[in-house]
């Protein structure tokens, strides 16, 4: 059926500058647009009744189309040309977070939460001084799902994001709009202008089930948990088929959000995300002390079995946002928060075989393959033995039954061996003294647990788990290489080194075959990968020196090297001078809070030779590493490097170093030729006078405070 040709108000041209509006006038034709679309649709698919003709009909499309490109704030939550199901070019778009979106450091024990609150104490001065001041903690379930931040503008959800590394995820927002308990437009007058919502996207047991069930007659893999489930669900570049999988949502804080309508609680945050629309889990609780956490913990795990989601712990958060924004961030993790995980789950199985695995600092890894058993709700086949004393000390032998645990997304690991049931003759591992990939020697240093390959980047499994850990998520973070393709390309010689992958695009045409016709690629895949690779280059340092996987050298350590030299080329000229280890450049690397000497020797170590830096150089000609962006700009201490000794009077040490660094300052352990500032309080010892000689600028506590502000 053609639409009826009738005379009506002729359309904005669809190919105007959409742009050149004013957000207001944007967001009046926006409505009008969508309106008028809805009405001739519903005129056309439900009453046979079309106004105008099928050109005019393209031609509001067209233009309503363009305005919601130009300004995607505005558009619809329901918009009549959102085509359900369209998959989004290449994967998903990155979207960094307004703010961090951080893990969570695990408790294992009631010591270990009393542990925790003991170091909120230390940290907060008004709590080590006064022990019976309170502080009133949220608990709440950890639910075993996907993590993600939304973001509402008046009122308006208008992008979704997963967790992704904390720093930057995948835009997900037209999936999640097929999420019932996601509203798409906040509820209430006293709703803010702009801010993230933060919660956990989850799939309920019974719909898991039932899902697997439907995979399973339709010949597709099944998933292994409702956790994976929910997040291959929202990670869909067909959105109709998140639409048709039934997933919940539960809120449970915040991100970025306007100064002025920062809340004081997080109980309050609670009741304010309920009047808004969102779903709190009404497991949430809110209480003080070590003996409430162990009875919440003990209360939630015992009702664990009847609840129809998983939930894999419980989550204590401190109640007031002021406190939580002083205790601010270790690593990766805030200091106010704290997973109480539930006890590990165990299983019985065969020891079937032990293999060593090489990783990419040439760690010689003994790996158990078992006989498959399920082990709380996933299939485990392989197991870590962690090095060779342990696997002597447990006397695990080949044939063996043992006891396997796996406790969150804890690697399963052997616990113990079930010593009646060994079979006879079975005899002790011999762990290989040499490399089981390039043969050569595997040497233990003293004092070390694991003995390493000596073999280098000329083992050719050290290559390609380093070039593994350069995609990885937390480095490049390139979408569609994992193990597989890495393997691939290596064997087929088309990758040896990082900065190959950056011309894999232009070298394809002249492979025998290209990249498009080999087996298990095609055109869009291959065009996907490309796209991915020319995506990563631009990086940050933090991510760019993590990527080079050098021993000792984490995110946390990656990111304090980056802040302390600013630029790829400066961390690398200091790396260099670094080597005599009497000279400045050797004190400056050694006295950043955080980095020791064990952690300076593997860096020095690795830039001295001359492979690695060659390695480096080339890829940094085929990337541009960003310089290293001060937090906190406009801060009189931002780039300054502070040392503190002796006894505070208002902080903590331990809080001064975190506001110090929150301020783009950079915390050093000892005076050096670099240091601006030394804030000594009472009892200041050789550090005062070393600082007096050096010349060093020396304030009081609270000189300092004026300093920065407070």
């Amino acid at each position: 059926m053609s639409r009826k040709p009738k005379k009506a108000a002729a359309p904005a041209s669809p190919t105007g500058d959409a742009a050149s509006l004013t957000p207001f006038e944007a967001m009046a034709e926006i409505d009008r647009l969508s309106a008028e679309v809805a009405r001739h649709d519903k005129l056309y698919h439900q009453k046979d009744r079309p106004e105008i003709s099928d050109a005019d009909y393209d031609a509001l499309r067209r233009r309503l189309a363009a305005l919601e490109a130009a300004f995607p704030h505005f558009a619809k939550p329901a918009s009549p040309i959102a085509k359900v199901g369209a998959p989004a070019a290449g994967g998903f778009a990155k979207v960094r977070h307004g703010a961090p979106m951080l893990s969570l450091d695990n408790a294992f024990s009631a010591e270990d939460v009393a542990e925790w609150l003991k170091s909120l104490r230390n940290f907060l001065k008004e709590l080590r001084d006064d022990p019976a001041m309170t502080v009133d903690l949220v608990l709440e379930p950890k639910i075993d799902g996907l993590s993600l931040s939304l973001l509402y503008v008046n009122g308006r959800l208008v992008r979704a994001a997963t967790r992704g590394d904390g720093e930057e995820g995948e835009d997900v927002t037209a999936n999640v709009r097929h999420v019932a308990e996601i509203p798409q437009t906040l509820k209430g007058r006293d709703v803010p202008d702009s801010i993230e919502i933060r919660g956990e996207a989850y799939m309920r047991r019974a719909d898991f089930l039932a899902l697997n069930e439907a995979q399973e007659k339709a010949g597709r893999p099944r998933f292994a948990n409702p956790r994976n489930a929910a997040a291959g669900s929202l990670r869909q570049l067909d959105a109709r088929v998140t639409a048709s999988r039934p997933l919940h949502f539960y809120a449970y804080t915040f991100g970025a959000c306007s100064p002025e309508t920062r809340p004081r609680s997080q109980w309050g945050f609670l009741q304010d995300l309920k009047r808004w629309g969102f779903v709190v889990s009404p497991l949430i609780k809110r209480a003080e002390g070590v003996e409430a956490t162990s009875h919440y913990h003990a209360e939630v795990g015992a009702g664990r079995a009847a609840l129809p989601y998983d939930i894999d712990g419980v989550v204590y958060k401190v109640d007031r946002i002021d406190w939580q924004e002083r205790l601010g961030v270790a690593g990766r993790a805030p200091r106010w928060a704290i997973a109480h995980k539930f006890p590990a789950e165990q299983a019985e199985t065969r020891l079937l075989a032990i293999d060593i695995q090489v990783g990419r600092t040439g760690s010689l890894t003994p790996v158990a393959r078992l006989e498959p058993i399920t082990v709380g709700g996933v299939v485990v086949s392989n197991a870590t033995l962690h090095n060779e004393d342990e696997i002597a000390r447990k006397d695990v032998r080949i044939g063996d039954t043992v006891i396997v645990q796996r406790a969150g997304d804890v690697i399963p690991q052997i616990v113990r061996v079930v010593g009646e049931l060994r079979p006879r003759g079975a005899k002790a591992f011999d762990f290989p003294t040499r490399c089981p990939i390039c043969k050569s020697p595997a040497e233990r240093e003293e004092g070390e647990a694991v003995r390493r390959c000596t073999g280098g980047l000329s083992c050719p499994a050290q290559a390609v788990e380093r070039l593994r850990h350069f995609v990885s998520r937390n480095a490049f973070d390139i979408e569609g290489l994992g193990e597989k393709q890495i393997q691939e390309f290596w064997d087929a010689e088309l990758v040896r080194e990082p900065a190959d992958l950056f011309d894999l695009e232009a070298r394809s045409p002249k492979l025998k075959p290209p990249i498009e016709e080999r087996e298990g690629w095609g055109e869009v895949s291959a065009a996907n990968l490309f796209k991915a690779i020319a995506a990563r280059r631009r990086i940050a340092l933090e991510r760019f020196v993590y990527a080079l996987g050098i021993r000792r050298i984490g995110q946390a350590n990656a990111r304090l090297l980056a802040k302390t030299y600013g630029s790829l080329d400066h961390l690398i000229d200091q790396l260099r001078v670094a080597e005599d280890r009497d000279g400045e450049a050797w004190r400056e690397l050694t006295t950043i809070d955080g980095v020791g000497e064990a952690v300076a020797d593997a860096l020095v170590d690795f830039f001295a030779v001359k492979a690695n830096r060659a390695i480096v150089e080339r890829l940094a000609r085929v990337v541009e590493v960003e310089d290293f962006v001060k937090p906190a700009a406009g801060s009189p201490v931002a780039g300054k490097t502070v040392v503190f000794t002796g006894s505070l009077q208002t902080l903590t040490r331990n809080e001064a170093k975190a506001r110090a660094e929150a301020l783009g300052a950079k915390v050093a352990g000892s005076i050096s030729a670099k240091t601006d500032y030394l804030v000594a309080g009472s009892d200041a010892g050789s550090k005062l006078a070393k600082a007096r000689e050096a010349g060093v600028k020396v304030l009081t506590e609270d000189e300092w405070l004026e300093l920065i502000g407070g």
